[in-house]
């Protein structure tokens, strides 16, 4: 089982269609082996990794690439002028957004499919608010001023200028299908994203991943190459208009409930879990599916020595720091960083 040598090789689209690229050379999540000297294990920095720079920024995607991981983590959603742009959130979050006068927002703002590109990065987004539980939460996060909601495309455009090459995407689309007026309808948001990473030419080194698992199927079926991450939480489970009308119940496990639900696409599959979802049994269950298996969002150190001795295929954490110094004393390999020119 691999995550880090799903394609090594480019992807030209056809006709307004993806076409698949799988050659006898790649090794898929699924397959046995992996290339010599290829890594087996994906360090993915959740959000550019929260713990150290502010969440979903440039600044935070170049401190990561810098230090040295695998794969960004990100969010998305759409602008009112159809940009992609990457935030976690919905709606501006009074956590950590301040309008042009530098004062934080006094509650929830407005959604951001209403606002235009323009209007989004007026705000700045580089700092939490230190009153909010949420930014005692992240207190060791070093603020960079200035910092705005960026398009997928400056992200993209970024890690090209700093040589970031061979770091790679895991991109989720923020779509709740409970509040549908919320974010755009899964179509749009898909098409849109799809037409950004071939635009970059980065289709090689993207994911996307999604609660919302229509996203995934319409992912498989416009650009079936693409790596699919099936996000769980016990909250999602228990609805079926998160998994695509699939009933978990009618399952045994939410391994074969993922495996039905990727059922037709030829790409790679994961199944992202909780981290504390997940046990030893589900983690050999899914392998034995053919699924790589990587949890989120695991930020102690117990937590993670502990998912590495279970033989997960990766693991997303606020703290990419940590996970490294976790992975050298196990003596993993460890993903070279690419310093900012």
């Amino acid at each position: 089982m691999t995550i880090r040598s799903f394609f090594d090789s480019t992807s030209r689209p056809l006709g307004g269609r993806w076409r698949p690229f799988f050659l006898a050379s790649l090794v898929l999540a699924g397959c046995a082996g992996s290339a010599p000297g290829s890594r087996s294990f994906d360090l993915q920095a959740h959000r550019g990794g929260r713990g150290l720079a502010p969440e979903n920024t440039l600044a935070a995607f170049s401190q990561a690439a810098a230090l040295g991981v695998d794969t960004l983590e990100l969010d998305i959603g759409l602008s009112a002028d159809g940009a992609v742009v990457v935030s976690h959130d919905t709606r501006l979050n009074p956590d950590h957004t301040r309008d042009a006068q530098g004062q934080w927002l006094p509650a929830q703002g407005a959604p951001i499919r209403s606002l235009t590109v323009a209007q989004l990065q007026a705000y700045d987004v580089g700092r939490l608010n230190p009153a909010t539980a949420y930014g005692r939460q992240f207190a060791t996060q070093q603020p960079r001023d200035g910092e705005r909601i960026p398009t997928l495309a400056q992200l993209f455009a970024r890690m090209q200028a700093q040589g970031a090459t061979r770091v790679r995407f895991n991109i989720e689309t923020k779509i709740d299908p409970t509040r549908p007026d919320e974010t755009a309808a899964p179509e749009p948001m898909v098409r849109a994203l799809l037409a950004e990473i071939e635009r970059a030419g980065v289709g090689p080194r993207v994911t996307v991943q999604s609660f919302d698992w229509r996203t995934l199927a319409l992912v498989g079926r416009l650009a079936p190459q693409l790596p699919r991450a099936y996000l769980t939480s016990a909250r999602t489970l228990r609805d079926s208009r998160w998994t695509a009308g699939l009933a978990a119940a009618d399952f045994a496990s939410t391994p074969r409930l993922v495996k039905a639900a990727a059922a037709g696409g030829p790409g790679p599959v994961i199944w992202s879990p909780a981290f504390a979802d997940l046990t030893p049994e589900a983690l050999r269950e899914a392998h034995a599916l053919g699924l790589a298996v990587l949890p989120w969002t695991v930020n102690q150190r117990a937590d993670m020595a502990r998912l590495l001795d279970w033989g997960v295929d990766g693991l997303i954490t606020d703290y990419p720091d940590v996970l490294r110094s976790v992975m050298a004393e196990r003596g993993l390999p460890l993903p070279a960083g690419v310093p900012a020119r």
